[in-house]
C-alpha cells in the first residue's frame, strides 16, 4: 500500500478540499525546517529516515555534466521551492539536483488568488503564480547561509523578469539577479517561457533573448552554466532560432519544457476553487498534457543538435517509462514538480528504480548510455 496515494492524497485533494496554494506552502516550510535543524535529534532522525526510504544510491545513475556531478538524473523543477528555502532538504528526498526559483530582482507578489488549481482528471496542475518571490537580494542571503550545510547536490537558480521591468529593459533585470546570485547557484536558467507575466515569452523572440543572454554571459566571470527554459508551443523555426542562439553565446544547454496554455486535450470540465472551466482559466497547464509535447521538443532539439547540446527534460513525468523516454529521445537530466504532487515522495525512488531496470534491459552500463538512445538506435 503506498500510504501517500492511497490515503493522505485523497484526504488533502477531496476530503480536506484543501487549497492548493496553501497546501503548497505548508508543505515547503515543513521541509525547510526539516532540512535546516540538523541539530535538534528529532529533526536529524526524520532525516535519515528520508534518505533510507527515499533515496537511491548507485554509480549506474551517476553523471558529470557541465563540470558538476549529479548523484543521479532525477532533479527538482524549479516553481517549487520559489525562495530557495528548503535548498538542505531535497537531497535527503532523493533528488539528483533542485532548482530554486523562478526568483526575480524586485520582490513581488505574483497575481491574485486563487492562481493555482488542480485538473485531476488529467493529472495536471493549472497555474498562474506569476513569478511570487521575495527578490533575488533575499534569495542570495538565504543561500549564502545555506552554505554552511554543504549540500551535496548541484543547485540551479532560475531566474525570471520583474513584472514592473518594461520589457525593453528585461536584460538589464536578468543581469541585476545574475550579479546577486552569481556565487550562490551551480547553475543559472534564464526563464522566458512562463505565460503568466504579460509579453514574458516574447523574449523567447531571436533578437530580445540575444541581448539578455549576452549580458549575462559577458557578467559571468566565473562560468556558470547557464540554460535558458523554453515553451512548449513554439514552433520547431524558433526552437531553432533558440538552439542557434545557444550556440552562439555558448550556453551549457536548453530546458525544454516549461507550461503549455494548450487547452485542447483536457478532460476537467470544472475547477473546485472557481467552478470555472480551465478554458476561462488563465494560467499554465503542467503534468500529462504536455508530456508528449516536451518529449518531442527534446527528440527535435536532440537531432539539431547531434546530441552535442545537453538537454535537461520537464514535463509529465510520472512514472520510470516516462522518465526513460525522455532520456532517451536526448535528455541528460530530467525534472519533475506536478507529478511529484500527484504521486508522492515515493515517485523518487521508483523512477530511478525503473531506470537501472531499464539499463539493464538494455545491456547499458551507464544512464549517459541511455541519453539519445533512441535516435542512436535509428541511425
Amino acid at each position: 500500500m503506498d500510504i501517500y496515494k492511497d490515503a493522505l492524497r485523497p484526504l488533502l485533494f477531496t476530503l480536506l478540499k484543501a487549497d492548493p496554494e496553501w497546501l503548497h506552502s505548508s508543505t515547503i516550510h515543513s521541509l525547510s525546517w526539516l532540512g535546516k535543524t540538523p541539530n535538534q535529534a528529532s529533526a536529524n532522525w526524520i532525516n535519515k529516515l528520508l534518505v533510507q526510504s527515499f533515496s537511491l544510491s548507485d554509480a549506474r545513475l551517476e553523471q558529470t555534466l557541465f563540470g558538476l556531478h549529479f548523484p543521479n538524473p532525477l532533479g527538482l523543477a524549479a516553481g517549487f521551492d520559489k525562495d530557495g528555502i528548503a535548498v538542505p532538504i531535497w537531497s535527503s528526498l532523493g533528488f539528483g539536483f533542485a532548482e530554486v526559483g523562478t526568483v526575480t530582482f524586485h520582490p513581488q507578489p505574483g497575481n491574485p488568488r486563487p492562481r493555482l488549481f488542480r485538473l485531476p482528471l488529467d493529472k495536471a496542475a493549472l497555474n498562474r503564480m506569476g513569478f511570487n518571490n521575495q527578490g533575488a537580494a533575499a534569495m542570495a542571503a538565504r543561500l549564502a547561509e545555506v552554505q554552511q550545510f554543504n549540500v551535496p547536490i548541484p543547485i540551479g537558480i532560475n531566474l525570471g523578469k520583474s513584472k514592473i521591468t518594461p520589457l525593453e529593459e528585461a536584460a538589464k533585470d536578468y543581469l541585476y539577479s545574475f550579479r546577486l546570485l552569481q556565487d550562490c547557484g551551480d547553475y543559472f536558467v534564464v526563464n522566458v517561457s512562463s505565460p503568466n507575466t504579460p509579453g514574458l515569452r516574447s523574449l523567447q523572440d531571436a533578437a530580445m533573448l540575444s541581448c539578455i543572454l549576452e549580458a549575462l554571459q559577458k557578467e559571468n566571470t566565473t562560468q556558470k552554466p547557464v540554460f535558458v527554459k523554453i515553451a512548449p508551443d513554439l514552433e520547431w523555426e524558433a526552437i531553432a532560432d533558440i538552439i542557434s542562439l545557444a550556440k552562439t553565446y555558448q550556453l551549457a544547454g536548453i530546458i525544454a519544457t516549461n507550461t503549455t496554455i494548450r487547452r485542447d486535450t483536457l478532460k476537467t470540465q470544472v475547477i473546485t476553487q472557481t467552478g470555472k472551466s480551465p478554458q476561462q482559466e488563465a494560467g499554465g497547464i503542467s503534468g500529462v498534457p504536455v508530456r508528449e509535447r516536451s518529449t518531442e521538443v527534446i527528440r527535435f532539439i536532440w537531432q539539431q543538435t547531434a546530441g552535442q547540446l545537453p538537454i535537461i527534460g520537464v514535463g509529465g513525468i510520472f512514472t520510470p517509462e516516462d522518465a526513460w523516454e525522455k532520456i532517451t529521445a536526448g535528455a541528460c537530466l530530467i525534472q519533475v514538480y506536478t507529478g511529484w504532487i500527484y504521486e508522492g515522495p515515493a515517485m523518487i525512488r521508483h523512477i530511478l528504480k525503473g531506470l537501472l531496470s531499464k539499463l539493464e534491459q538494455n545491456g547499458l552500463n551507464s544512464i549517459s548510455e541511455a541519453v539519445g538512445l533512441e535516435g542512436k538506435i535509428k541511425n
